[in-house]
């Protein structure tokens, strides 16, 4: 059958598919059913196989060996690697089919790496990178950076910065929050007054000297280290983290922007605004972590869909600021 209009498909190569962007370009024993769809500017290399309930976004690259069965759904300027396994049936039996099959999702701009086995109904978030051989088994956030069996995270891709709490916290007395290096969104180091003699150690925090006066505390721990915790923004509260035992990492990210800080010291704590995204990861066994909050708890007040915070972030200049003063009733 011949390709659609400004399609190249290899003599080699079979394409079933009319929804076929322009520009994209199929090659040698690559088969694509009908049903498919596939956006403008893809690369869909030797030896690719892509089932009918398939669609695939803009300049979507598909490296040889891979199969798309049904269900899979790949957004635009993916790159999937080499030889990249995704599966769509949690319990598969020969010839007896599940009533559908769950769909995966793969956001804009993430990475899957050679090898790597992606199960059934997973999401990989938006910018992610998947590490060569990672065997994915649960929902990797956006952005961040995740290899092993099973996949874990290991950190966020493009930080413009990567902040050490120790080190802002190391002869506190010395030092102020000034002269750590910023954080996106307004996010920023603060140091405890801290005491230390040979009866031991002492981190005081003098609430007067928050940017916000706190109404509501609480304290996280045994969290496994596979585990991750945050993954949201609020829209008025501010907090500030304080690691108290052990140490976590902690992405801060303003929705254009991301920082890294590691919290490792009691004397240390991370300030994060209100619009700031934030997820700790990477617990210690012995981790715990205070928290302190300029609201109480309400469930309106958390954005928990990153998608909807990077829309939120991008039209907040042109509508009423979404951010409250410190202490601030609403």
């Amino acid at each position: 059958m011949s390709a659609p209009e400004g399609v190249f498909v290899h003599p080699a190569g079979l394409c079933e598919a009319a929804d076929v962007g322009a520009g994209t370009r199929i090659w040698a024993f690559a088969h694509v059913l009908p049903g498919a769809t596939i956006g403008k500017d893809c690369n869909i290399c030797d030896h690719v196989f892509i089932e009918g309930d398939v669609t695939i976004g803009d300049r979507v690259t598909v490296k040889s060996g891979v199969q798309l069965w049904d269900g899979v759904r790949l957004a635009n300027d993916v790159f999937v690697g080499p030889n990249a396994t995704f599966t769509n049936d949690k319990f598969p039996r020969s010839r007896q089919w599940p009533d559908g099959f769950p769909l995966t999702h793969v956001g804009e701009g993430a990475s899957i790496g050679a090898n790597a086995t992606i199960l059934p109904g997973i999401v990989i978030g938006r910018g992610a990178m998947v590490g060569a051989g990672a065997v994915v088994t649960k929902n990797v956030p956006p952005n961040a950076v995740v290899y092993g069996n099973p996949a874990r995270i290991h950190g966020y891709g493009a930080i413009r910065q990567g902040v050490r709490g120790q080190v802002a916290g190391s002869g506190a007395s010395q030092r102020s929050s000034a002269d750590t290096p910023s954080l996106p969104g307004g996010a920023r180091i603060i140091t405890l007054r801290r005491a230390d003699d040979m009866r031991g150690s002492l981190a005081a925090l003098e609430f007067a000297g928050l940017p916000f006066p706190p109404v509501r505390a609480f304290v996280v721990f045994g969290v496994p280290s596979t585990e991750i915790r945050g993954e949201h923004a609020h829209r008025r509260c501010h907090q500030l983290l304080v690691c108290v035992n052990g140490s976590l990492a902690v992405l801060v990210d303003d929705g254009r922007d991301r920082g890294e800080v590691v919290l490792d010291d009691p004397s240390v704590g991370l300030y994060l605004p209100p619009m700031t995204w934030g997820s700790q990861f990477g617990y210690s066994a012995d981790a715990v972590m205070s928290v302190f909050a300029s609201h109480p708890y309400d469930a309106d007040d958390y954005i928990r869909d990153y998608e909807e915070f990077r829309a939120l972030v991008q039209t907040k200049s042109d509508s009423t600021p979404l951010q409250s003063k410190p202490g601030s009733a609403d």
